[in-house]
Parts: C-alpha cells; sequence; structure tokens
C-alpha cells in the first residue's frame, strides 16, 4: 500500500528571502489528521573539486546558527531558474577562483526530510585552473587545500560536521577508489 499525506490546508508563517515557513495541516493515512512545519528552502549545490595532487577544495567559514567556524566544501543557495551544475561551477568559482572540468554528479541530499524541503545536489570535479575569487558582498572565507585521505579521517573522526561535506567527501573517495575518473 502506498504511504501518503493530503495537504488540507496551508498557511504562510514567515516568508524571508531564503526561508519561507508554513504550517500545514494534513491528512493522514487512516483519516485521522496533523499538523506539519514545513520549512521550504530553494535548494543547493556542493562541489568536490580535486586538484592534481589529490587534494579537495575546502572554504573556512563563520556559520550564524552554530556560532563557530566550519570547513565546508563550496556550495551555495541554488539560484531560482538556475540549472544546479551551472550553480555549482559558479559557485565554485566565486568561493575559490576555481574553475573545474568533467563534473560528475554525486547525487542529491535531503538534509533534514523531516521538516524541510531542501534539496542539495552535489558534484565532483577534477579543478582545470584558477582565476579570481569572487565573494558575495558581505560572504568572508578562507580557502583551504586538504588531500583526499585526510579530508576522510576528518569526516570519520567527526571534523566535518556540516553534512553535504561529509556525503561529498566520502562519495569522492569511493569514487576515486573505484579508478580515476577519465575527466
Amino acid at each position: 500500500m502506498p504511504h501518503y499525506e493530503k495537504t488540507i490546508k496551508s498557511e504562510d508563517k514567515f516568508v524571508g528571502r531564503v526561508i519561507h515557513v508554513r504550517l500545514d495541516r494534513v491528512e493522514l493515512e487512516d483519516g485521522s489528521e496533523a499538523n506539519r512545519e514545513v520549512v521550504a528552502h530553494p535548494g543547493g549545490v556542493a562541489v568536490a573539486a580535486l586538484t592534481g595532487d589529490n587534494e579537495l577544495l575546502f572554504v573556512r567559514q563563520f556559520r550564524y546558527p552554530y556560532k563557530e567556524v566550519l570547513l565546508e566544501l563550496p556550495a551555495g543557495k541554488l539560484e531560482k531558474g538556475m540549472d544546479p551544475l551551472e550553480n555549482g561551477k559558479r559557485e565554485l568559482l566565486e568561493e575559490t577562483g576555481a574553475v573545474g572540468r568533467g563534473y560528475m554528479t554525486l547525487g542529491k541530499l535531503y538534509p533534514s526530510p523531516g521538516y524541510c524541503g531542501e534539496i542539495i545536489h552535489l558534484y565532483f570535479c577534477r579543478v582545470d585552473h584558477y582565476d579570481e575569487q569572487r565573494l558575495d558582498e558581505g560572504e568572508f572565507l578562507d580557502v583551504v587545500k586538504i588531500p583526499l585521505e585526510k579530508a576522510v579521517n576528518m569526516v570519520l573522526r567527526g571534523e566535518l560536521p556540516d553534512a553535504k561535506t561529509q556525503t561529498a567527501v566520502l562519495k569522492t573517495a569511493m569514487l576515486m577508489s573505484m579508478g580515476t575518473p577519465e575527466l
């Protein structure tokens, strides 16, 4: 039997620049009703960019919700109407100054499916060359190169708590262990 929840009504609670919060009333499979709090998000993209020396490009930046500095793969919000891959290429260039080649999808990530509709598109590429970093206004970060093997160990030791980064690092390592992709 297929599982489902039918939306009965939806009420906007907050509409912001990045997120939209609503309270939905749903009918469950057994006919009873329940509330669902939903955070709508335009989605995002992250890129595991590997150098010729098998180093991944990371960015180190302050993340306000956690009040701490995190190391993450280059990433950003999916711009409305923009192809996720093109968005990823743009984010990589803006944040690191790197231009990638041979992009491959690493799939999609649903960071918090219990309440948030965000989908993060993950990509792998090889760094082809460097251009100028093009940070957004109010964006402050450092670019850090970390050998892939060390990044995997950092994930396993809990030193890279960001979900998209963990997933893309481990998928990249698995991809590389199966043989270097011809890019």
